[in-house]
C-alpha cells in the first residue's frame, strides 16, 4: 500500500512539483477561506476567481503562456474588480455583493472573449482549469511567496480580522484599523487567486479556498480550529486527488476539488460540529 503513495512522486519529477505548488497553496488559501466563511462572502470568493480571468488573458496576449505577465495582469484586474465594486457600493442604492456579480459576470465574459478571439481551445482550458503537473520552478517560487506574504500578511492583521467578523461596528468605534484590515483582506484574496490559477486555473482555485474552509466548520468551533483543520483538509485533498488523477488518468484539478468536496460531503454526515448524524442521535434529558 505504501508504495501506491510514494512511488509517483519518487519516480516523476513532475508529481513532487505538483505536490509541493498544492501544499503551499493548501497553507494558504484555506485559512483565507474560513475569514471568507465567517464574514459571509464565501461567493465573493468565487466572483473575484472569475475577475482575474480578462487581465490574465491580457498578459497571455502580451507575453504569451508568461507567469510574471499572467499573474501581474490578474492581481490588477482582480484588485480593480473589487475597487470597482466597493465603489459602485458607496455611491449608488446597489449592494456590495450586487455590484461585485456585475462586474465578476462582465469580466469573465471578456476574459474569455479575449482568449478565444486571439488563442486557442488549448490556452482556454488552460486558463480556465490549469496545469498543476506542469508546473515549473518559477511558478512554485510564485506559489511559495505568495503563500508565505499571505500567512506573514494574516497573522498581522489577525486580531482586527476577527472583531470585524464578529462585530464590525465595535472595530470601527475603537480602531482605525477597520477599512485598512478590509481592504489587506482583499488584497490576500486576489493574491491567492493568483497563485492557485497557475495551477488550479480560475475556475477550480476558488474550490481550494472554500471547500476545506467549509469542511472545518463541522469539526471545530474556534477560529484557531477551524484554520487548522482547513489546512489539513486542503492537504489530504491536494494528495489523494493528485493520487487519483495519477492512477485513473483524469483531470487533475477536478480530481483535487472533488476529494475536497467529498470530504465536505462526509463531514456534514459525521463532523462533532452539527454533522446530521449527531444530530439524530437521541441525547441526555435536559440535554442543549
Amino acid at each position: 500500500m505504501i508504495h501506491y503513495l510514494i512511488d509517483p512522486f519518487m519516480d516523476f519529477v513532475f508529481m513532487r512539483r505538483a505536490l509541493v505548488g498544492c501544499l503551499a497553496l493548501s497553507l494558504s488559501a484555506p485559512p483565507i477561506g474560513v475569514f471568507l466563511m465567517l464574514r459571509r462572502m464565501s461567493l465573493m470568493g468565487d466572483a473575484m476567481s472569475h475577475a482575474i480571468l480578462p487581465g490574465a488573458a491580457i498578459g497571455y496576449l502580451l507575453a504569451g503562456l508568461s507567469l510574471f505577465a499572467m499573474s501581474l495582469g490578474g492581481f490588477a484586474a482582480g484588485i480593480a474588480v473589487a475597487l470597482l465594486a466597493g465603489l459602485v457600493a458607496r455611491s449608488t442604492v446597489l449592494r456590495e455583493d450586487a455590484s461585485l456579480a456585475a462586474f465578476y459576470l462582465c469580466s469573465l465574459a471578456l476574459g474569455v472573449l479575449i482568449v478565444s478571439v486571439r488563442g486557442n481551445s488549448i490556452d482556454l482550458l488552460h486558463v480556465l482549469f490549469g496545469t498543476v503537473l506542469a508546473l515549473d520552478d518559477h511558478a512554485i517560487l510564485l506559489i511559495g511567496a505568495i503563500a508565505t506574504v499571505s500567512t506573514a500578511a494574516l497573522a498581522i492583521i489577525y486580531r482586527p480580522l476577527v472583531l470585524e467578523c464578529f462585530d464590525p461596528q465595535f472595530l470601527r468605534s475603537v480602531s482605525r484599523w477597520s477599512s485598512p484590515t478590509h481592504f489587506i483582506f482583499l488584497v490576500l484574496v486576489v493574491m491567492n487567486l493568483i497563485g492557485g490559477f497557475q495551477a488550479l486555473g480560475t475556475l477550480m482555485v476558488v474550490g481550494i479556498m472554500l471547500l476545506p474552509a467549509i469542511t472545518a466548520r463541522f469539526w471545530a468551533q474556534d477560529i484557531s480550529g477551524l484554520v487548522v483543520v482547513s489546512v489539513l483538509a486542503a492537504f489530504v485533498a491536494s494528495l489523494i486527488g493528485l493520487l487519483l488523477s495519477y492512477y485513473t488518468n483524469v483531470p487533475t484539478s477536478p480530481a483535487i476539488i472533488l476529494m475536497a468536496g467529498v470530504f465536505y460531503l462526509l463531514s456534514m454526515l459525521v463532523g462533532w460540529q452539527g454533522g446530521l448524524l449527531w444530530q439524530l442521535m437521541p441525547r441526555k434529558h435536559l440535554e442543549a
